[in-house]
């Protein structure tokens, strides 16, 4: 056996599937996950001491790659001077007035631990301010683990969602409904039967969960019209397009201004934290200034706000998102052109430093389209390029990512394992 496999037999027999998070336990791709020993740059080292080019950054934290040296060394200070402390620090403020800067619909901002956090959060600020208890989320997006959010499309436009988990009652997700990504013919129809009840639509403005589907201008003006004019909050959950698409993050690329927006992954540079903000009147509804109520004991916790500032300064050069996007580029460009040139049904596309991959002719729009590609084919895939040492996120329905520490080098290589694998049909 080899290490990893060890470790992984080892870890199934205290851990649930021996895992601490679903995805990592490939059963959607099958064989053995990695068990990863360390990181630098843009590659990782596995347990067994083999080297990959990682694309998942630790699912889209690490846009500075791993172990950026001023990341580290921000955050072995911080831990010097004490690893938590339940009060305020300065930091909390400087990253706070950072993310307002940053984000011009955020008025305040208040510091959690992570995504989930921030979007039950907003969410529950939402229905406390509107005073509305309906939701509207779509098909295929992920908002965290929260019970109103584990739900699945219902028979039609019209009805409630169902549980998509155990453990969710039916009655909680009788308060959600599910519609189409990339449909705004069908959000019209419900805000036409539903408007004076729904309190907030929360989206993911680029989808990455049901791996990457952009957005069409058509369906974020709809958002946006749809919203205002029936008196619910438009809610972005930027907790992997924050800062990852541009500076700006995904609401200031496509011009849309959101009313609450969720952050996470990059704003903590690595560390858990995450943050939700918004206009000023609608914050102002969070204890202690108002009804609604949150609270967490390592919300803005010192080592994860250290991360959080340096990532977020480092980000803020110039020319980094043309580097970025331009890397980002010539990998989903170069697998594309690999995959055409042996007559392979496959396409890519990005979105600055967010990339998806599918088994289809043309990128997929909605969580139907994504559910036609070829899953097997992209299992086939995966393996392949992870035993030349490539490693993308074990699951079809998962975005990718580069960082700014990925060279040119580095993508040639990948589509060079690419292509040998298409020439072999």
């Amino acid at each position: 056996m080899t290490l990893n496999e060890k470790l992984f037999a080892r870890a199934q027999r205290t851990i649930p599937g021996g895992v601490n998070s679903p995805v990592r336990a490939f059963r959607a791709v099958g064989g053995t996950p990695c068990f990863f020993s360390r990181g630098e740059g843009a590659h990782v080292w596995d347990a067994d001491g083999k080297r990959y080019i990682d694309y998942v950054g630790s699912w889209g934290p690490l846009i500075l790659g791993h172990a950026d040296p001023d990341v580290v060394a921000a955050v072995q200070q911080a831990a010097a001077r004490g690893l938590s402390f339940g009060a305020p620090t300065e930091g909390e403020i400087e990253l706070a007035e950072l993310l307002v800067r940053l984000v011009p619909s955020m008025e305040l901002v208040r510091l959690v631990s992570s995504g989930t956090e921030a979007t039950m959060s907003a969410i529950r600020l939402a229905r406390g301010y509107t005073g509305r208890d309906l939701i509207i989320k779509f098909e295929g997006c992920y908002h965290g683990h929260a019970d109103s959010l584990l739900v699945k499309a219902g028979s039609g436009a019209l009805t409630f969602g169902n549980p998509s988990s155990g453990g969710v009652p039916a009655d909680l997700a009788q308060h959600t409904l599910v519609l189409q990504y990339n449909d705004p013919a069908q959000l019209a129809e419900v805000f036409a039967h539903h408007g004076e009840r729904i309190a907030c639509v929360i989206v993911e403005p680029v989808a990455g969960n049901m791996n990457l589907i952009a957005p069409t201008q058509e369906f974020l003006k709809a958002l946006r019209e749809l919203t205002q004019r029936h008196g619910a909050l438009l809610i972005f959950d930027e907790v992997m397009t924050g800062f990852r698409v541009g500076l700006g993050s995904a609401q200031g690329l496509f011009g849309i201004t959101p009313d609450l927006s969720t952050f996470g992954k990059i704003v903590g540079g690595g560390m858990p934290l995450g943050a939700f903000g918004g206009r000023r009147e609608v914050m102002e509804k969070i204890a202690p200034l108002g009804p609604v109520y949150q609270a967490g004991t390592l919300s803005g916790n010192p080592l994860s706000v250290a991360a959080g500032l340096v990532t977020l300064k480092k980000i803020q050069a110039p020319g980094f998102y043309d580097v970025l996007a331009a890397r980002t580029r010539s990998l989903t460009e170069g697998l594309t052109a690999a995959a055409q040139k042996h007559g392979v049904r496959f396409c890519a596309q990005s979105v600055g430093g967010m990339f998806g991959l599918y088994f289809a002719a043309t990128p997929p729009r909605s969580y139907a389209e994504m559910m036609d590609s070829d899953r097997d084919a992209f299992n086939r895939f995966f393996h392949a390029m992870l035993e030349a040492g490539i490693y993308f996120a074990p699951a079809a329905f998962e975005a990718g990512f580069v960082s700014i520490a990925h060279t040119e080098a580095d993508i040639a290589a990948t589509v060079a394992a690419a292509d040998a694998w298409f020439a072999r049909g």
